[in-house]
């Protein structure tokens, strides 16, 4: 009989199936035990039966305690890996936060370094293409004022050249 039980008790596919008595039937099977220990108070076999059966009852009540405990056990661990899965999530989380802040703030840096050397690179330009139109200016001016000056000597030259011819002729016709 507690060699059945013991059996129906083990462990079956990883889940623990408990054979457990409901309180009416721990109480039955407590009146039972008491009856036959009146019954067999003149009878050594009857009282050993009485004790194992008491015993039993014991082991049975001792199981269903351990079966509660095992199902305690389960439901603190299960609400401990909620509560790990949760943090480790809050922590993701946030890891996922502070990479996005520091994306946005490292591109922010990079724009705004982009529109400095933008910046930088046009006003660069602009002097130099400034520096380039006034040396354009200088250069056609320079060449404007030494095409005049050669100009006017090529006319004083021409001037003179006629001026001489016209007294050789003039000397010539006299």
């Amino acid at each position: 009989m507690v060699t059945e039980s013991v059996q129906k008790n083990r462990k079956t596919s990883g889940k623990v199936e408990t054979n457990i008595l409901k309180p009416k039937e721990i109480a039955g099977a407590n009146a039972e035990a008491a009856d036959k220990a009146k019954v067999s108070d003149n009878n050594p076999l009857g009282e050993v039966v009485s004790q194992a059966e008491k015993a039993y009852v014991a082991y049975m009540e001792a199981e269903r305690e351990v079966a509660r405990a095992y199902h305690e056990n389960e439901l603190q661990v299960a609400k401990a890996y909620r509560r790990a899965e949760q943090q480790a999530n809050n922590r993701f989380d946030s890891a996922v936060s502070q990479a996005l802040r520091t994306r946005e703030e490292a591109m922010t840096s990079a724009s705004k370094s982009r529109e400095e050397a933008l910046q930088q690179v046009e006003d660069s330009f602009r002097s130099a293409r400034e520096s380039a139109d006034r040396a354009y200016d200088e250069s056609v001016s320079r060449a404007t004022g030494k095409r005049h000056e050669d100009l006017d000597k090529a006319w004083t030259a021409r001037e003179e050249t006629i001026e001489q011819a016209w007294q050789v002729y003039s000397k010539l016709t006299k």
